[in-house]
Order: C-alpha cells, then sequence, then structure tokens
C-alpha cells in the first residue's frame, strides 16, 4: 500500500520508543558484551520457563533469582544517564552494580536452610545484603522505569522509619533500621513479596507469549486485517487505528509501545486523509492505551489481581470484555463524528489489501483464540501461557508454504499414535496428545525451515521486555511491604472517605485523581500496585465489591497515559504526527471520554461485570450506555448527522450523562433528551441545515 511508504522506519521507531519510553530506553551494545548479554537474557527466559514448569524452587530462591538476573542485565543495558546511551558502552560502575545484583540474587539460593533456620533473625551480613538489595532496587527501577516510582517507593521507607515524626493521622511508632531490612528482603511481605512473585510467574510468560507473537509477524497482520475490514469506512483510518491498536494491545503491555508500533502506520494515513496533526495523534493514543484494557491479554496489573483479590484469571478477562468493547465503542464513536463533520471518506481501493490473501493468513489469530480456550478451561493461568507459546510457535511453522502440507500430516499422526498409546496405558489425554503433536511438528519445523533462530530471539526480545517489569514490581514490593508495616492503607483509605464525606461519586472522583496523578510517568503496573494498596481499599469501604474497585483504579492508572500534562502516550503520537502534546493530549483525552465514565458505571452497576445478572439486564444496560455515548461523542465533536450547534451540544452531554447513569428515572430523562435531539437532527436534513456541502460516505 502507497500508506507504507509514510511509515516510520525500523530506526526512527527505535528513537521514538527510546524519547518516550523508559522502559525502552537501554544500551544498543556491541561487540563480546553485546554477546554476554544476549546469553544473560537467554539464561532468563530459559530459567523462567525451567522453573515454572519443570522444577519449581522453593518461593524465596525463585523470585531473588528472579530479581538477580533483572539487577544484572537492568545495571548492563540501562545507563545511568541520557549521555550513557548514547555512547552505547557501559560504565565501570555498572559492572561494579551488576556484580552486587548478582551476589543480591544468589544470596537467597546459597543462604536458603541457615535463612530458615534462623526464623526471621538477621545478623550484620544480613543487614548489609539487605540494605544493598533496596537500594540496587531503587536504582534500578530508576533506570529502567523512570524517577516518579522510585521517588515514592523512596518516600514509604522513610515514612517507614520516621513514623513518630509524621503529622495527625499518619503518625505510627515508627519502624526501625533491623525490622525495615527484615521485612523488605528476609520475608514475603517487601521486595520478594506479592508483585514480584506475579513478575516471576505470570507476567513474565505472557511477555514471552508476546515475544513469541511478534516474531510470527501477528503485528503486521493486525495492522493488514485492521485496513481490510475498517479501511473504506468514513473517516478509513482513524479506524484502523483503532481496529489495530486494540488487537495490538495483546502483544504489547505499553501504551508507548503499542502508539509506535501501530501508530507509525496509521498515523500517517491519517494525516493524508486530511485529518488534523492532534486529532490523528490523539485518536491513535486513545486506541493505544485502550490495548491494555483489553481481554484476554491485559496490561501486566491485570495478572496482579489474581493474587490481590483472591480470583482466577478468566473471571477478570470476562468481567473487562464488556467495558473494554464499550471505551472502543466510544472511541469509535467520537471518530465516525468528526469524520463526518470534516467531509472525510475512506481509504481509495488500490489502498486496501486483497481481503482473500488477508484471510489466508487468518490462522495467524490462532494463537489468540487458543488462549482464550486455555484459559476459558479452567487450566492456570501459567500453564494456559505455556501452551500458547508452544500455539504461537506452530502457527510460526505453518507461515513456511512449501512445507505446510507435510505439518497437518505430521501433527495427525503423532496425535493419534499418542491417544492409541494413551488407550492402551491408561495414560494419555487428548490435552497431552495436542501438546505432544505440537511439539513434534515444532521440531520437524525447526529440522527442516530453521525456525531455531525466530525461538532464540523471541526469548531474548521476552526477557528484555520483562526487565522493566521487574524492577517496578520489585519498587512496588516495597510500597506494600511498608503499606502492611506501618497500616498506611487503611489510614488513607479512612481519611479518603472521611474526605469525600462518606459518598460514593465523591470518594470515586477522589480515587480517580489519585490514581491519575500516580499514573503520570509511571507503569501502570506500579501504578495499580499502589491504588489498589491505598485507594482500592477506600471504595471497599463504602460496600463496592472487591473486582470493581480494583478494575476501576486499574482503568485510572492506564488513562493516566492520555491525561495531560504528562502523558506519554499521547506525546509520543504527538511526534509521530508533528502535533502539538499537550493539544494532542487534549484531543486524546477527548477521544477516550469513554474511559473516564465506563468505570464509574461499573462501579454503580456491577452488572456491566457481568456480575449477578441476567441478559435481559445486560442488555438494556448495553443499550443505554451505547446511546449516551453516541450522545456525549456528538456533543463533544459538534456533528450527528449535521451540525450540532451550542445550546444542543450541551443537552446531548447532559442526556448521555443521565443516560449512563443508573436508575430508571434517569434512563428515561435520557431517552427523552435523546430522542429530541435526533428528531431535530432529521428535521434540519431534511431543510439542509447545518449540513456541509461535501459529505464523507459513510
Amino acid at each position: 500500500m502507497s500508506a507504507n511508504n509514510e511509515t516510520l522506519s525500523a530506526e526512527q521507531q527505535k528513537e521514538m520508543l527510546q524519547k518516550y519510553d523508559q522502559e525502552s530506553a537501554f544500551r544498543y551494545l556491541t561487540g563480546f558484551m553485546a554477546k554476554v548479554v544476549f546469553f544473560g537474557l537467554l539464561a532468563f527466559s530459559l530459567y523462567q520457563l525451567f522453573a515454572t514448569t519443570i522444577y519449581p524452587l522453593p518461593a524465596q530462591m525463585h523470585r531473588s533469582i528472579h530479581i538477580g538476573f533483572g539487577l544484572v542485565l537492568i545495571f548492563l543495558l540501562f545507563p545511568a544517564t541520557k549521555k550513557g546511551r548514547m555512547s552505547g558502552k557501559i560504565a565501570w560502575y555498572d559492572y561494579i552494580l551488576a556484580a552486587l545484583g548478582f551476589g543480591v540474587g544468589a544470596y537467597w539460593p546459597l543462604m536458603y536452610e541457615e535463612i530458615v533456620r534462623r526464623a526471621g533473625e538477621i545478623n550484620q551480613f544480613d543487614m548489609f545484603v539487605g540494605i544493598v538489595a533496596v537500594l540496587l532496587v531503587l536504582e534500578a527501577t530508576r533506570r529502567s522505569v523512570g524517577l516518579p516510582i522510585t521517588v515514592i517507593a523512596a518516600l514509604f521507607l522513610a515514612y517507614a522509619y520516621w513514623g513518630r515524626q509524621m503529622p495527625g493521622f499518619l503518625i505510627h511508632r515508627g519502624v526501625n533500621l533491623d525490622n525495615l531490612v527484615q521485612s523488605m528482603f528476609f520475608t514475603t511481605e517487601g521486595i520478594l513479596g506479592t508483585p514480584i512473585a506475579v513478575s516471576s510467574t505470570f507476567i513474565f510468560l505472557f511477555l514471552l507469549f508476546g515475544s513469541f507473537l511478534v516474531k510470527t509477524g501477528v503485528g503486521q497482520y493486525f495492522n493488514d486485517l485492521a485496513v481490510s475490514l475498517a479501511g473504506k469506512r468514513t473517516g478509513g483510518p482513524a479506524k484502523v487505528a483503532i481496529f489495530s491498536s486494540a488487537l495490538q494491545g495483546t502483544i504489547s503491555g505499553s501504551s508507548v509501545a503499542n502508539v509506535v508500533t501501530s501508530g507509525s502506520f496509521t498515523i500517517p494515513m491519517m494525516k493524508r486523509l486530511g485529518y488534523r496533526r492532534e486529532f490523528a495523534g490523539g485518536v491513535e493514543a486513545a486506541a493505544s492505551t485502550g490495548g491494555q484494557l483489553m481481554p484476554p491479554i491485559m496490561g501486566a496489573a491485570a495478572f496482579l489481581m489474581i493474587e490481590f483479590i483472591g480470583i482466577d484469571y478468566w473471571t477478570i478477562a470476562k468481567a473487562a470484555a464488556i467495558p473494554a468493547l464499550l471505551y472502543f465503542t466510544g472511541v469509535w464513536i467520537m471518530t465516525h463524528f468528526e469524520a463526518k463533520r470534516t467531509g472525510l471518506s475512506g481509504l481509495s481501493d488500490e489502498e486496501i489489501p486483497d481481503r482473500r490473501e488477508v484471510l489466508k493468513k487468518i490462522y495467524l489469530l490462532l494463537p489468540i483464540v487458543a488462549i482464550v480456550f486455555f484459559l476459558s478451561s479452567g487450566l492456570s493461568v501459567m500453564r494456559a501461557a505455556i501452551y500458547g507459546i508452544l500455539t504461537t510457535i506452530l502457527v510460526g511453522v505453518l507461515r513456511e508454504e512449501r512445507f505446510r502440507k507435510i505439518y497437518p500430516i505430521v501433527f495427525g499422526i503423532v496425535f493419534v499414535l499418542t491417544l492409541v498409546y494413551g488407550w492402551i496405558t491408561g495414560g494419555a489425554s487428548i490435552t497431552s496428545g495436542l501438546i505432544t503433536a505440537a511439539l513434534a511438528t515444532v521440531f520437524v519445523s525447526y529440522f527442516f525451515d530453521g525456525n531455531f533462530k525466530e525461538t532464540i530471539e523471541a526469548l531474548v526480545d521476552g526477557a528484555r521486555t520483562a526487565l522493566a517489569v521487574v524492577a517496578a514490581t520489585a519498587a512496588a514490593g516495597i510500597i506494600v511491604g511498608v503499606v502492611t508495616k506501618t497500616g498506611l492503607g487503611l489510614k488513607l483509605a479512612n481519611s479518603l472517605v472521611s474526605l469525600a464525606n462518606g459518598q460514593i461519586l465523591l470518594t470515586l472522583f477522589f480515587t480517580m485523581i489519585a490514581a491519575i496523578i500516580l499514573g503520570m510517568g509511571s507503569p501502570t503496573t506500579a501504578n495499580y500496585v499502589i491504588t489498589s494498596t491505598i485507594a482500592a481499599p477506600a471504595i471497599i469501604l463504602l460496600g463496592v465489591a472487591d473486582l470493581p474497585a480494583h478494575l476501576f483504579v486499574f482503568y485510572f492508572g492506564i488513562v493516566a497515559d492520555i491525561t495531560p500534562p504528562v502523558a506519554l502516550a499521547a506525546f509520543a503520537a504527538a511526534g509521530i504526527a508533528s502535533g502539538e502534546p499537550i493539544r494532542t493530549g487534549l484531543n486524546a483525552a477527548k477521544i477516550a471520554i469513554a474511559a473516564f465514565i465506563i468505570p464509574y458505571m461499573f462501579v454503580l452497576q456491577p452488572q456491566l461485570l457481568m456480575i449477578d445478572t441476567t441478559v435481559i439486564e445486560l442488555l438494556w444496560i448495553l443499550f443505554t450506555a451505547v446511546a449516551g455515548m453516541i450522545a456525549i461523542g456528538a456533543g463533544l465533536i459538534g456533528y450527528w448527522y449535521r451540525k450540532v450547534y451550542w445550546p444542543e451540544r450541551i443537552f446531548a452531554v447532559a442526556g448521555g450523562l443521565t443516560l449512563i447513569y443508573p436508575g430508571v428515572l434517569s434512563d428515561v430523562i435520557g431517552l427523552s433528551v435523546f430522542a429530541i435531539l435526533l428528531s431535530l437532527q432529521f428535521f434540519y436534513m431534511k431543510n439542509k441545515i447545518g449540513v456541509p456541502e461535501t459529505r464523507a460516505k459513510a
């Protein structure tokens, strides 16, 4: 397609990511150290697969090794300053820090029996190791994640130590240095706590799954599929961005990475069609940010909910499905009205790929379908991720056309033989037959096609992506440890409820502000850990169930990426579109207005999360919600079937909000306003009032 000529090159995408995404700001090494880091990353992935599938280690051992790998590789890859990144060389002190990180990671495995035998008592050398571990985690977090979360973790440590000097309700008896170091590194309440536990199991495996998906070429296929399905519609490129970014969210846990990957393709198309720069960037930022909200694979923080709430991941993904669809429906409505207002049509036939050729590659979506099947069938999250990786490798095999006929034969023969063996011995099931057949097919692929290199690269890329998550979850563990040790979470929750005078809407509003502020410049994972331990309890205190409360803070931690003044996803989109960053952020926030409304909806109406509801109730809620977003979209954009004038725009937004707010009376009022506005639209359409001369083809 001609649009492809306008996309950013791989080098330009790399520069954009390094500028706006702290997690991608690593050195590009050459020579001997490049090989050392390459094999270090490979060893990290292989260890994770070994420890989570074949030979599980005790929790403290495994988590410590996980952190050790992360620290060593972060100090070798991420420089202390931007100048160091430009040089591409490792500073002498980074070797020292990497060596210390290795020592910290090895301490628990080497001293495990003695530490357990002492039952919590630590000696002077333990103190030294614990202090070094905390300092290394803070510095690694600063380098790979950013300063905000590092400062917050340091402030929490200071709060724990100087508790007696704190004012008002924040005062506590204080935690001495021995107890603080012990809780931070020698229990499962600090650095080795729940966040790093989830990072070392669920998150890492799903990051590997995403890395394998990239190697199969599924990212480009998402773009081709989106163009073929939505390219010819009104304002086609904007709708391509929405469709593509919703799919890209399954392989990217970062809003900024999603913007750069899909935005380098969609933003030039939108600009060429006639969209304003800031609006084009805003569409991509809003759509890319929503990728983390879209099941089956949501942002990394969603996996933390498994441990924090104590429910399975499939329940979380199922609950998040309808809100995510409503979010993208809202973005679609806004872009559609903008395209209609400005008279923008879709792409030409020459710019649309051959639909038959696109559909021939539909098998590339098989890993995502497989993940949904595995998760919904009751398998554990870790096993589902492993099976998903195997499915992705199998799909990669099917790309080779010259051997495509051989693989089904190999797969079928091995599958039948496995079932026959199981029938004879009573030891094999359909699941084990499928896995054995898949592995045999992969082996044949390596023998004939040499796909082994792609697998190695996927393992290395997955480990590199995980480094920032390791640092963020370790720092988040410090925060959780302090909250647990001091009872700060309950204190802040009570004060938040008191500030809101016990009003649910005010409490939700204050929680939203806190989540957005904490999310500015911080990864979603760390943001969720903080807000789920501090802000979510305030909502729960007012009688809201755990799942809606946690999804509420999860949503707004993600929305922070498009909320000015620090809207990293919007700034990255502005860089691609050559637009003004703040205006792009404001456009993104306006386009994603649904994200600021939907969390209130599912807290006030848990039926939206498919909790204690019937099909009829759910359909009615969806109908009023979509109608409300149409009205709000028309009011904010200023166009529906024709121009919407200011008095009508005010009524449209108000009517939309009443439709979204739960209640019979509010629904009646909202539907009445909606019907009146729609009638006026058709009346003025008939009389050609407010209708542009050039109309877009719907």
